[in-house]
């Protein structure tokens, strides 16, 4: 991880630091061989994918032993850098792409993380049950509720209600209409000042 972003997260220990740092020469070998991560995203590899996963890290502090299902994670975003973040708790990293899973593993294995399951599966067949979902915007935001309001586990852990943490930019209001009364939104530009943040935010949904 460049030096310059490692100001926003001051408290990280050598070992996170050295991880975050070992991610980026994984993922060139990897995309060589296996295609997961768009040429000119590689260039800004760490603020389009390492710092937008992280950003979820400064809206909740994940308890020990919480379980976190990433759906569609592609190269393992957020899920990877979050494993990272929070070594205590479980990160269940799911996509139904089998060559991205491949990746997945291999990074997991490569950074020794034992708190990530790869897991090669559609989210409409998974069963599990986990205290968060998070996710990169893979779908719509009322119909990705539907599909993974199965698998929230109903006992909590954390200073928030188990629910969902969700990544995407632009103008929401329209998506979030449903759920007006209960989202919490994050603006990342109020955490990060690179240019990318400025229409990228967090959305929190209890379940």
């Amino acid at each position: 991880m460049p030096e310059e972003f490692l100001r926003y997260f001051p408290n990280l220990t050598d070992s996170q630091s050295s991880k975050l740092k070992d991610l980026k020469s994984i993922y060139d070998r990897w995309n060589t061989l296996i295609n997961v991560i768009s040429r000119k995203d590689m260039d800004q590899f760490y603020v389009h994918h390492v710092l937008h996963s992280m950003a979820i890290a400064k809206a909740i502090n994940f308890n020990k032993g919480t379980t976190i299902l990433d759906v569609g994670t592609g190269g393992g975003f957020p899920g990877i850098p979050l494993a990272i973040l929070f070594p205590d708790s479980e990160f269940t990293l799911l996509d139904s792409i089998g060559k991205k899973i491949k990746v997945v593993t291999a990074v997991k294995d490569e950074l020794r993380l034992d708190n990530v399951i790869p897991l090669n599966k559609r989210v409409e067949e998974e069963k599990g049950r986990f205290h968060f979902i998070v996710s990169r915007a893979v779908t719509n935001f009322p119909d990705f509720v539907k599909i993974v309001r199965k698998n929230i586990h109903t006992s909590s852990n954390n200073e928030f209600q188990n629910g969902i943490f969700y990544l995407k930019g632009g103008d929401l209001s329209e998506e979030l209409a449903l759920f007006a009364n209960k989202v919490k939104i994050w603006e990342i530009s109020s955490f990060f000042e690179e240019s990318f943040f400025e229409t990228k935010k967090i959305v929190y949904l209890p379940v």
